[in-house]
């Protein structure tokens, strides 16, 4: 089986122009980091680990990234421009086509680290085949999506998980 977990960054700064004029930059505020590494703690204590973890170029999906690997929920994270805000799932496709698909276990869970709504619309193609508008992403929730084995995974996804963050805390 193949799990794909879409996890939403924590929360960030405000937009502010003067502070962060490079929205890229806006990094985890300090509440942000807080909740994001009880969600981390939490999805430890339920067993997950992920193969792969992708994230966001974004600083503050790059922090929360690195808040899951800090909770040992998998190693380095790889860096993907793929994730950053108006990235394409077809994008993504491609790095998911060149993977193996048996983790040690047999079952392989990959984590990506983004931004709302493309999260969202992700999951929504990935399950429905198109985008709906329906399925939106916290900050530092988790939409878990089983993709199929083999052939094509648009529109023949299965959602599994749905998760506010304060359902984890």
């Amino acid at each position: 089986m193949l799990q794909l977990y879409l996890i939403r960054h924590g929360i960030a700064a405000d937009r502010h122009p003067q502070t962060y004029p490079d929205d890229r930059q806006r990094p985890l505020t300090d509440a942000g980091v807080k909740k994001t590494r009880k969600i981390a703690k939490r999805l430890a204590e339920l067993g997950l680990h992920f193969d792969h973890l992708l994230t966001s170029p974004l600083i503050r999906a790059q922090q929360t990234a690195e808040i899951l690997v800090n909770a040992k929920l998998s190693t380095k994270p790889e860096i993907s421009a793929t994730l950053a805000p108006a990235g394409e799932l077809q994008d993504w496709l491609t790095w998911y086509n060149t993977i193996p698909k048996t983790g040690n276990n047999g079952d392989v869970a990959i984590a990506v680290v983004g931004h709302q709504p493309d999260l969202g619309q992700w999951a929504e193609q990935l399950i429905w085949g198109e985008v709906r508008e329906k399925l939106i992403v916290k900050k530092a929730g988790v939409i878990g999506v089983n993709l199929p084995d083999d052939g094509e995974i648009i529109g023949q996804s299965e959602l599994f998980w749905l998760v506010p963050p304060r359902f984890l805390l």
